[in-house]
């Protein structure tokens, strides 16, 4: 089989295709013919050295992927061959509050899903919506997965209510939608003046562009009242106009803050305000599952960027990493 693994050579990660042995499973395995995997913003982190977790040497990368399951091992009873499947972001945890011990990760710490075959413990895999293609069903564990906890966990907005997003990437969309489906109303964030469109169409109440009005805060909280939650992805440069614009008892759940970033607050907005600053980890498997039931029940479809061929992995990388994109960039399978 055809796979990709992480390198090192003089000190600097890439990229390397493979040819090795097709892999059989062990009595709790599953095989998976990976049909498609995407790229999330951790993905670029990991190949380039920033990633806070260290990844192991040789390690197939890629935490998303969707594929059928082609071969089980004899003691496994969760799925069955034929079975369209995705694995869990933090493998190990599989619900409750996460720990040292839970913290391996596909495509850092374990084998991930850029690969012609994947090899999962049974416990390490859900199964996917129907209406979905591979496309998009390849996109859900690990962006998918936090903006749906970020949206849907302590104190869920309400119908009615605001959730802000920012920029165009897939967390940023994801919660999007998701906020959407529970009957929220929506500000979306965008630096590109030529996506306002696209985001309307997803279904934005309110779109501002930041070209237009970079100090936006006081202008969004005065057009909604106060945001009741803020799915922040822009991190140090969006924080402090984030916060401007959420209500008295709003909610950020901040999910990046680049390396070598600081996240001020500026102090008269801190005094003005009762807002509650949160962080999260993607999400456990019993999270996942959740969401997948929500996906197919509403049928919601992910948004899909740009899909790049097998061997042109590298250049989905590269793609990825100038970051003007709209949703998922996704390689196809083998």
């Amino acid at each position: 089989m055809r796979n990709y693994r992480l390198e090192e050579t003089g000190g600097t990660k890439c990229l390397v295709m493979r040819d090795e042995a097709q892999p059989t499973p062990k009595p709790h395995e599953i095989v998976v013919r990976v049909r498609a995997a995407s790229l999330n913003r951790r993905d670029t982190m990991i190949l380039n050295g920033t990633y806070p977790l260290a990844p192991r040497q040789g390690v197939i990368p890629l935490s998303d992927g969707a594929g059928e399951v082609v071969a089980v091992g004899d003691s496994v009873t969760r799925f069955a061959v034929g079975d369209r499947v995705t694995g869990s972001y933090f493998a190990r945890w599989i619900d409750g509050r996460i720990n040292a011990g839970l913290i391996d990760q596909l495509g850092c710490t374990l084998d991930g899903m850029l690969a012609e075959y994947a090899v999962l413990d049974e416990q390490w895999a859900v199964r996917l919506p129907d209406h979905l293609d591979w496309a998009e069903a390849a996109t859900l564990t690990c962006a998918g997965l936090t903006a749906w906890n970020a949206v849907t966990a302590a104190e869920m907005p309400k119908p009615g209510q605001w959730v802000l997003v920012i920029g165009s990437g897939g967390v940023a969309l994801f919660a999007l939608q998701f906020a959407k489906l529970l009957g929220c109303r929506v500000v979306a964030v965008t630096s590109r003046s030529e996506k306002l469109d696209r985001l309307r169409a997803l279904g934005a109440d309110l779109v501002v562009s930041t070209a237009d009005m970079p100090e936006w805060g006081a202008a969004v909280r005065e057009q909604t009242g106060g945001i009741d939650l803020v799915v922040e992805t822009g991190g140090p440069p969006t924080f402090a106009q984030s916060m401007i614009a959420c209500a008295l008892y709003g909610r950020i759940v901040l999910l990046t803050i680049q390396k070598g970033g600081t996240v001020q607050i500026p102090g008269p907005v801190y005094q003005r305000s009762l807002a509650t600053i949160s962080r999260l980890f993607v999400g456990n498997r019993t999270n996942l599952e959740a969401m997948l039931r929500a996906i197919s029940v509403h049928r919601l479809k992910p948004v899909i960027d740009k899909v790049f061929a097998f061997d042109e992995a590298n250049d989905a990388y590269r793609y990825f990493q100038q970051g003007d994109v709209f949703g998922k960039v996704v390689v196809d399978g083998a």
